[in-house]
């Protein structure tokens, strides 16, 4: 795992990404102690991807619907106060 202070990693963002994208882990320090961590994402195959989906799908339907559209939602603070 590769170490980078905050100056230097501003610098090399965009370096910084691809290794990330390539597997590797990097760690941000600022005063030489660890702040953030840069993490590839985790790989999943597209059956785990659709199993995901299929989850998230239901989940989404068992919500009850809201009493008010979003755009009632979102007027609501224009309407003064009574």
């Amino acid at each position: 795992m590769a170490t980078y202070g905050v100056a230097e990693a501003k610098n090399n963002f965009t370096h910084l990404l691809d290794r990330v994208q390539s597997g590797e882990k990097i760690t941000i320090t600022r005063h030489g102690k660890p702040i953030a961590e840069m993490n590839p994402p985790p790989k999943r195959t597209l059956e785990q991807r659709r199993a995901a989906q299929a989850y998230f799908a239901e989940r989404r339907k068992a919500q009850k619907p809201l009493p008010m559209s979003a755009v009632e939602l979102l007027h609501m603070d224009d309407e003064p106060e009574r």
